[in-house]
Parts: C-alpha cells; structure tokens; sequence
C-alpha cells in the first residue's frame, strides 16, 4: 500500500503489530519516567474508541480536546479520527470564551479535558453550547462532587470500551479499515493573529504527504529517534512530532512533567531530535548568556576562544565540504573543553538535529548552535499545508530557511508572494467558504508571506505581506527581521517595530523581567516589581545601548529611532499573543497607541 494513501489509524495498527514491546511512549509522573510499549499504545486507543461509540460518536462527527501535553490526548486523538471523526484540538491556556467560541464553532458535540480547570471552563459556557453532550475527564481529582450529568470519567469511558471489545472482538479494526486517506483526520484552529480563529482541516492524506515527501527528505527520521513533547500538541507543529510522524517513523515520543520542568526533562532525556519555536532557542540562547556573565572570568575566555573555531567548522559542515584535517583536530579539542559542558547543561549533548519553526529566527541565535556542533536547521511551514513548505536538503544557509520541499509546488507571485499547490494543501476552512475563496487563486494557494530566491535555490522569507513597513519615504521594510535582531540582546524578551506610513522606524521593547532583574541587583539598583524596573532610568538607558548597538548594523532608514519601554508584560490572556506566543500586531497597535504617538512627536 502507497504510505500517501492509508490513514492514522491504520498505521498504529501496523505499528502495534510490528513493534509490540518496544517503547512506544514515555511520561514523566511525579519525578518516574513510565513506558508505554506501541503493544498497550495500540490498546490504549481501542478501548477509548469504543468507549466513544458507547457514547453516540460517529463518523463526521466532531470532538475536541482540551489539555496539556499527556498521552491521553494522542489517544484520545487517534480514537476518535478510528471512528471516521474529526478531532479537534484546543490550546490549554485558552480562556473560556475562546474555548467556547472553538467548541460551538467546530460543532463539537463531545470533549476530552485534562483537569478540573479545563473541566471549569467548558462548565463555564455549557449554557451556551446545546449541541455539546459529554465532558470526558482525564485527571477527576477535585470533581467528584460535581453533579453535571455531561461530566464522565476517562477511565470509565475506557472501561466501557473494554467491555464493548470483549462483546464484539474485531470491531476496533472494523471501524479503523473503514477510514479513507481522503477523510479529514482533524482541525486545526489557527492562532487568530487577524480576528477570530479559522479552522483549517487537514486530511490523513493532507499530513501524510507532508510527512513522507516533506519532512523525510530533509531530517531523515528512524525508530531510534527520541524526542521531548512539550510544545502545544494542538498546534500542527507539535501535532507532526508527537502524533502523525511516531506512526511513519516509530520513534520514541517522551511528554515533559510540565512545562516548568522541560529544560530538566530533557537533561534527562537527552533527546536525538529538538525541535523549537524561536522563543524557546531565544530563552537558551539568552540564558547562556546570561551564566556566561555571571561565571568565572577563566571559564567565559575558555568559551570565548573555542566559539570562533566551532562556528568556521560549522561552515565547512553547512555546505557540505570536507572539514580540513587541522580544524578537525581543533574542534575535537574544543568539544572536550567547552562544547560538551555547554550541550550537556541544555540537554542537547545527544541532539542530531535542532529544529526551529513557526516563526522567523534571528540567524545569530542559529549559529549559535550550530557552533556547538549541533546540526540546526531552520523550516518553514504552515497550518494550511500540514507542517511544511520548505527545509533544507543539501546545504544549510544562515538566514534561509532551505529549499522548497519536494511535496509541493512552490513559485513566487510578482510581488514576492509565495504560492504553493500540492497535496499537503489542506481541505479548505471549516464552515468558511468565503475565507477559502480568499486563500486561493488559480489553484494556488497564497500563503500572505513575502519571500525571495536566491540564485542556488534558496528560499528566504522577507515577512508576512501584511506586516511589512512602508515609510513615509515609500521604502520597504521587513519588521520581523529588525525585530528578531532586537530579540538577540537577552534583555529584550519582544520587540514590535513601528513605523508605516511614518517618517521614521520606532519600537516597543517588552524587557526580560528576570536577566533584567539579575542585572539590576548586580549593578545594585532597586525594584520591586516589572513596571518598576521597566521604568528605571538606569534600565531605560541600558536598552538604548541594547538598541544602538542593533542599530549599527542596519541601514539608516531601518534604524530605530525611539523606543518605548512596555511597563506591563504581553499577556495571552489580555489578547496581545496569540497561543503559540506570537504578538498580535493589531491589538499592539490601538492598546498602545499613546505610546506610540509620543515616539513620533517632535
């Protein structure tokens, strides 16, 4: 059978059979990593999806899940897409507005919840939801005094399954064969960084192609990869890593105790494959710098000197060229004095590749790592083509996010627009017509970001089409490349560069309360809470240093002129980031128009 044209489930039940004792998964739970073979992974899911046929799901019907990262959630996932429904993930850290808003859009009539607190929020809007029948609970602890007939146990709805297989052997695999590549296999809402959430469908052939023709050709994935989940598993990001490609691949998935234990699970873990939104290779990259200072000055020359070497080495292997026998020598020295210490410390001493996706990266923080002798790439993908458009497949190149990948077609519109067309393009918005008419032209899909080609076919992206700057003097200008520059400084946790139809370019700066914290008290300057140190002049002045520095390799006209400092942080729950942390620029634009107007009076 053609790998395209089968479906997830169907490949778990390969996999089951194929692996059975080997480690499937693993979850930390209170401080003890716990195994799941691919033989009690296959169970795991039977027994749930019955359980949900007890309960009145079918094909085409929608269910969501709401939580963090756990295997209940690629259980609960895969169970559902077994029966020919859809499945429909929601971000753990959403309010109860928007999970309402999720739940009612997507016609959810049924959804998978970690805790009590998610459990709270859905029973917040339950008035509001008349087509929501039942909350299924993963963790009951704290609601079994709550009299909601909706509410039922995860456990039970396993437990009924169970009986349900016992009564009728076969009909698990019954129900999986009659699932087709052309199905939807879930929905994916997107961040919302432009209004309301759209819900992009994506189809097992969607993401298998993707996976196969995409993402193989480029990190060339075994069963002898690991790797840690800890990212949204909602996001199509995490979805590829933790669910879709462990089917394809066989690899070992491990889910992290909790987002606060991550750096520490994966000391432990030591996986062979990271992958990262920049904000999290920012906050290590950052946080290295930041021990840097504070250590020994014997140990930050010791460092000092083996970078340069790491990072010329790193060139030869970027292009694939032979590292000269000299340079071998010295970068094997420089691994035994600095590199190892430094890998081992952020749990990357086993990484074979480090992946960044989902946004623009600063090019200093990539070769940051790939100085370390890490293997780092930077890809570009998109909920509406299943995961990814472009890596790269022969030489890595600072800045370029590779060559456009063999799973779709790629051109350029006039004005630099990219357009793809293949079948990794997903299904289309769900009850949305007119914002799928809006995405595609001739059969292309327009992806809204501006990108360039260079004469060896790679592909650079400029910036979303929307966001980019044009100046009272008509010149062109990428926010997020100025942006991202900004980010490097480990004082500066975001920046929003201001400046169309302006004379001149400005920024808001979002400092990083806790390396600016360390910095006031080792310069003996008091605070006490982040709006009082955004407002010290002390503080005020050090960014500016930050800035100028950035500023000196920028054009005139791409230099930052003013800058703000924000005195509150960005919060998701005040609508100013998107779940996956991006900033929403239109938000940003009228919360804080005061400030911005003072940058621009005389």
């Amino acid at each position: 059978m053609n790998r395209v044209d089968t479906t997830l489930p169907q490949l778990l039940l390969e996999k089951a059979r194929t692996y059975q004792d080997r480690v499937a998964m693993r979850e930390k739970h209170r401080g003890i990593w716990r195994e799941v073979s691919w033989r009690a992974y296959g169970e795991k899911v039977r027994a749930f999806s019955l359980g949900l046929l007890e309960l009145g799901l079918g094909r085409n019907h929608h269910a969501s899940i709401l939580g963090e990262n756990c295997p209940e959630w690629i259980y609960a996932d895969l169970a559902i897409q077994s029966l020919g429904a859809v499945s429909v993930g929601i971000y753990p850290t959403n309010s109860a507005e928007q999970v309402k808003y999720i739940l009612d859009h997507s016609l959810s009539s049924m959804v998978v919840v970690k805790d009590q607190e998610q459990a709270d929020k859905v029973l917040t809007v339950r008035k509001e939801l008349p087509l929501l029948e039942k909350i299924i609970v993963i963790d009951m602890k704290g609601l079994r005094h709550y009299d909601d007939p909706s509410i039922i146990g995860y456990a039970d709805v396993e437990e009924m399954g169970k009986k349900k297989s016992e009564e009728h052997p076969g009909l698990f695999e019954e129900q999986v064969q009659r699932t087709r590549a052309e199905d939807v296999a879930f929905i994916v809402y997107t961040s919302g960084t432009t209004g309301p959430p759209k819900g992009a469908m994506i189809s097992h052939r969607n993401i298998l192609h993707q996976i196969i023709n995409g993402l193989q050709p480029i990190l060339h994935f075994s069963d002898r990869d690991s790797l840690l989940s800890y990212l949204p598993l909602c996001h199509i990001f995490e979805r590829n890593l933790s669910m879709a490609m462990p089917l394809v691949f066989g690899y070992t998935t491990n889910f992290a105790e909790s987002i606060d234990t991550v750096q520490k699970d994966i000391q432990e873990i030591s996986p062979t494959f990271f992958a990262a939104v920049p904000r999290i290779l920012e906050k290590l990259y950052s946080a290295v710098r930041i021990k840097l200072e504070d250590t020994t000055r014997i140990k930050r020359l010791i460092v000092d000197f083996w970078e340069p070497v790491g990072r010329r080495v790193s060139r030869y292997r970027m292009g694939k060229a032979p590292v000269p026998f000299f340079w071998s020598v010295a970068y094997g020295l420089g691994f035994l004095c600095s590199f190892r210490a430094l890998r081992e410390k952020m749990g990357l001493l086993h990484c074979r590749c480090l992946m960044s996706g989902g946004a623009p990266i600063a090019p200093e923080v990539l070769a940051f790592f790939r100085a370390l002798g890490i293997h780092t790439v930077e890809m570009y993908g998109l909920t509406e083509t299943s995961g990814t458009v472009s890596g790269p497949h022969h030489i890595v190149q600072h800045g370029s996010v590779g060559e456009p990948c063999k799973a779709l077609e790629f051109k350029l519109a006039e004005d630099g627009e990219i357009l793809l067309k293949g079948d990794s393009v997903f299904v289309g918005y769900y009850r949305d017509e007119e914002a799928t008419r809006e995405v595609f032209r001739d059969g292309w899909f327009c992806t809204g970001d501006i990108g360039q080609l260079d004469p060896k076919g790679q592909l650079y992206i400029v910036d979303r089409k929307k966001d980019i700057i044009i100046t009272s003097g008509g010149k062109n200008i990428s926010p997020s490349e100025i942006e991202n520059k900004l980010k490097c400084s480990p004082f500066i946790k975001e920046a929003i560069v201001i400046g169309d139809r302006r004379k001149y370019l400005t920024s808001l700066i979002q400092i990083d309360y806790e390396n600016v914290g360390n910095w006031a008290q080792n310069n003996k300057i008091a605070y006490t809470t982040y709006r009082s140190l955004a407002q010290n002049p002390s503080v005020c002045e050090m960014i500016r240093r930050e800035i100028d520095q950035v500023n000196e390799s920028l054009s005139q006209v791409e230099s930052i002129k003013k800058v703000k400092i924000l005195e509150k942080e960005l919060d998701q729950d005040d609508e100013e980031l998107t779940a996956t942390q991006k900033v929403k620029r239109k938000v940003i634009a009228e919360r804080f128009k005061k400030e911005i107007d003072e940058m621009y009076r005389s």
